[in-house]
């Protein structure tokens, strides 16, 4: 997976990228809020992304903002460095759009597992976008018919989107996913077999003189 750093403090950045290489993570690092914004436009953005919250150009909060005000096709999961202590400070962080927050000097353990949370997490999206689009492309499969359909009151054709007449079981079989069968109804059967008697019906089935 790849992770883009946003940090203007060289030996903090270095240190940090050294740390996620070594956990296996390809790193993308940017010096200032600016770079970050640039790459996060990019169609193979990073997904998880660590931002200083003080630096220069745009700051980590600004940029938080912006990611979940252009509302991304692909969700970002943003992780703040931040040397602040107040609660009012990680609140408006959260507000601002980030999903977690590290304080500076950051505990690698404790890096580790917040990183590991932000992967699970963008995973769990990942499949669900799949299923979103599997379900998505399904329905665009689906036939239905809805609306005024013109039939002929004799022969009981449909006129179809072309303007010729069609057999009702062709019109419907191009335009849903049933399928027929054929048999007679009672008074088909009287009509054109008056001298063979009707079977009976199956349990449960109607009176065929009804």
């Amino acid at each position: 997976m790849k992770i883009l750093i946003a940090e203007d403090d060289a030996p903090s950045r270095m240190i940090l990228k050294a740390i996620l290489t070594k956990w296996g993570y390809e790193v993308v690092e940017t010096r200032n809020g600016d770079e970050a914004w640039q790459v996060l436009q990019k169609e193979d953005a990073p997904r998880l992304v660590i931002l200083d919250w003080l630096m220069p150009g745009m700051s980590g909060e600004e940029i938080c903002r912006k990611l979940r005000g252009t509302q991304p096709l692909k969700s970002t999961y943003v992780i703040l460095l931040t040397r602040k202590r107040g609660k009012e400070d990680v609140v408006a962080g959260l507000d601002a759009g980030a999903n977690d927050y590290i304080r500076k000097p950051f505990d690698r353990p404790e890096l580790r597992a917040r990183v590991k949370v932000g992967e699970r997490v963008l995973e769990l999206e990942s499949a669900l976008e799949e299923r979103i689009r599997a379900l998505q492309e399904a329905l665009a499969h689906v036939k239905t018919l809805q609306g005024l359909l013109p039939i002929c009151m004799h022969c009981h054709k449909i006129r179809s989107d072309k303007q010729t007449w069609e057999l009702l079981e062709k019109y419907i079989s191009e335009h849903t996913d049933a399928e027929f069968t054929h048999g007679l109804c009672p008074e088909c059967w009287k009509k054109h077999y008056p001298d063979v008697s009707l079977p009976e019906l199956p349990k449960g089935g109607q009176d065929a003189d009804k």
